[in-house]
């Protein structure tokens, strides 16, 4: 075969163009031919024929131009693989606010749960009290009419039998052998006749109802109500002249809009919003953020001193535009203050040291008062675990380590909650939804752990309490099998005590006699066991009063052998005497110092101060013996949520269940 063949219809003169066969280089523009040129205007190739329309623009060899635009497409490749890592810290952000929505939305119905069971039982309270004083009431009214009524039933049998027998009588022939019964008939007559009889009724049948039930049915038509806000932290924004200038000892004055995703004004108020002013060396300006209750906020602070400040302002956890921002606090007069430009430029978070001042607690903010007002935020959260303590770096957080994620494993909790600390250097954590104990070395180094499930005597069906007995013994609260395990150091099951009397145990601890005390969540109770299981006395019940509970969760005891109990619906601690007296009460509900969302874990150091977790403000607070607010333990780098049970570690440390976060924490505590 020849090499080149014609088609029929081809000219007969040779092409002087060569025809590129099907290659890599082949125009796109015209088919086959080859293209050895590059426009760069166009960025694209060119061949001959290419060439007319393309005559005036800039052209560089195939080869050149093809390299150069493949650096640029590197260039893009590797600016926008530059933005995996941002994509990747976003995404594990909203996937934790959606782990944190979906918790908050768990435990907002618990409480709904909660609370409509407790107004159910207090309705049917209510209700047993009435029927009783309705039989009581109709008791006595009946039992004094049923008198009235024997009585003229049997004077009327009297009246009825005497007059019978003296119509008898008058009706036989007189004689002297009558004489003798009419006369005694006579004296009967007389009697009966004089006899004072009552012809009135001595009571009355007035029993009536009064129940005023359209107040109630309203208020519970309005009972309760979800709060949230489609704020979001990159779109709100600041403005007013505390960002720009303030007079050392004058108060100053930001206004915080927030907007939703797209910018929109958001017109409803009850953000979670935090504010800080603080100097690079640490310290804070206290302030306080006022809700209009319209989707914008005031903060007001006032600077004691002068020099270079940074303000923070957050929303959720994340900062808005432009935060922090940079002010100097200057001596001057507003008149002579010179506003630098600087003075309102944003400075990098790290640069300034800023220090998250919020949590993932989200949660656990229910029951706010509307239109309440708080020092420095309105987070419910480990903001306020900014510590105050003197010569203490409030940017250098507590936190000593963690133990823990979600799991089954060894060193992995699923709902932890109860905590003790021995004094041989062991953790000891209650691991609820995984039924075992786990025990930790101080170091956080996992030892063991035991526990089976099951409702038998020595198996662990919801473990919620631990404590270390002076002996060694293991006490571990059962919420669901209503009693408490006695196991030996070693984890071997001993005895059991409260099988019968207990509803839902939840937190234990021991006195300074080695009784045990148990603190019944379901029962609103205390009891005090023997370690043989004698019940040695009980106090508390369901209410409000300061002798009552409402949810307690644990307790502690402190030098006097006086139990420190916390009481989580009524968010405030109690001190009684082992004979149940109160001795001291302190709390109340609100984000403030010294107020409590639902307080848990409680324990005493050795000074006898207080230390509690804050459940709902997920943080822990500190306060003297006489229940006085003296600080907090700074949990800021590694916000808690929710969290459950605490004690003091042989070594001086906090430790504390971070139930929400699936984890413990120890943190460092001045004593």
């Amino acid at each position: 075969m020849e090499a080149h063949q014609h088609s029929p219809d081809s000219s007969s003169e040779e092409c002087t163009v060569l025809e590129a066969p099907p290659g890599k280089n082949t125009c796109p523009q015209h088919a086959g031919k080859v293209a050895d040129l590059f426009c760069s205007a166009c960025e694209c190739a060119l061949c001959e024929d290419c060439m007319p329309d393309h005559e005036d623009h800039p052209k560089v060899p195939l080869i050149q131009g093809l390299e150069h635009h493949r650096c640029r497409l590197q260039e893009k490749l590797e600016k926008v693989q530059n933005r995996l890592p941002q994509i990747s810290d976003t995404l594990s952000l909203v996937k934790e606010i959606l782990q944190q929505l979906t918790n908050q939305r768990a435990s907002i119905e618990e409480d709904i749960q909660s609370s409509f069971e407790d107004l159910h039982k207090q309705l049917d309270v209510r209700k047993s009290v009435l029927l009783m004083e309705l039989e009581v009431t109709y008791g006595l009214k009946q039992k004094v009419l049923q008198a009235q009524v024997d009585n003229l039933i049997r004077r009327e049998g009297d009246i009825t039998a005497s007059c019978t027998q003296t119509e008898e009588a008058l009706a036989g022939e007189s004689c002297v052998g009558s004489l003798l019964v009419e006369q005694e008939l006579q004296e009967r007559l007389g009697d009966l006749a004089s006899l004072g009889l009552q012809c009135q009724p001595d009571e009355n049948d007035q029993l009536d109802l009064v129940m005023e039930t359209d107040g109630l049915r309203k208020s519970i038509h309005n009972l309760g109500t979800i709060v949230t806000t489609s704020a979001v932290a990159s779109q709100s924004e600041a403005m007013g002249r505390g960002l720009e200038q303030c007079i050392v000892g004058h108060p100053a004055s930001v206004t915080i809009v927030t907007r939703d995703k797209s910018g929109g004004a958001c017109k409803s108020g009850n953000a979670i919003l935090s504010a800080e002013v603080f100097t690079p060396d640490g310290s804070i300006v206290d302030g306080e953020i006022v809700d209009h209750k319209n989707g914008t906020y005031e903060f007001v602070y006032t600077v004691p001193k002068e020099g270079d400040f940074s303000l923070a302002l957050r929303l959720y956890d994340q900062h808005i535009k432009g935060s922090p921002f940079r002010l100097t606090v200057s001596r001057v007069s507003e008149a002579e203050v010179e506003v630098s430009p600087s003075t309102t430029t944003a400075t990098n978070s790290a640069a300034y040291g800023t220090t998250s001042t919020g949590s993932s607690e989200g949660a656990k903010r229910r029951g706010k008062s509307p239109g309440q007002k708080k020092k420095g935020s309105k987070r419910a959260s480990s903001a306020l675990g900014t510590p105050r303590r003197k010569n203490q770096n409030p940017i250098e957080d507590d936190l000593i380590f963690r133990i823990g994620t979600k799991g089954r494993n060894k060193g992995e909790f699923t709902n932890l909650q109860g905590v003790a600390a021995s004094s041989c250097g062991r953790i000891l954590i209650a691991d609820s939804n995984n039924q075992c104990v786990q025990v930790f070395s101080n170091d956080g180094e996992f030892k063991n752990r035991f526990g089976v499930r099951g409702r038998s005597p020595g198996q662990l069906q919801r473990p919620t309490g631990v404590a270390v007995h002076p002996s060694g013994d293991i006490i571990i609260a059962d919420y669901d099998n209503k009693w408490v395990s006695i196991f030996t150091c070693e984890g071997k099951f001993k005895a059991k005590l409260g099988s019968g009397r207990l509803m839902g145990p939840k937190g234990v601890s021991v006195d300074q006699n080695g009784h045990v005390i148990v603190v019944d969540n379901k029962a609103c109770t205390v009891f005090i066991f023997q370690l043989t299981g004698k019940l040695i006395s009980k106090f508390g019940s369901r209410g409000n009063g300061d002798k009552q509970f409402a949810g307690p969760h644990f307790a502690a005891v402190n030098k006097n052998n006086e139990i420190i109990v916390t009481d989580f619906h009524n968010h405030s601690v109690k001190v009684f005497t082992i004979e149940g007296e109160l001795v001291l009460k302190f709390g109340s509900n609100g984000e403030g110092n010294g107020q409590f969302n639902a307080p848990t874990g409680v324990a005493v150091d050795i000074n006898g101060n207080i230390i509690v977790a804050d459940w709902g403000n997920s943080r822990i607070q500190v306060f003297d013996g006489s229940g006085s607010f003296l600080s907090y333990i700074n949990t800021s780098a590694d916000p808690l949520y929710g969290p459950q049970g605490l004690a003091l570690t042989s070594d001086g440390h906090v430790v504390v269940a971070d139930s929400g976060n699936h984890c413990f924490k120890v943190y460092r505590y001045l004593q």
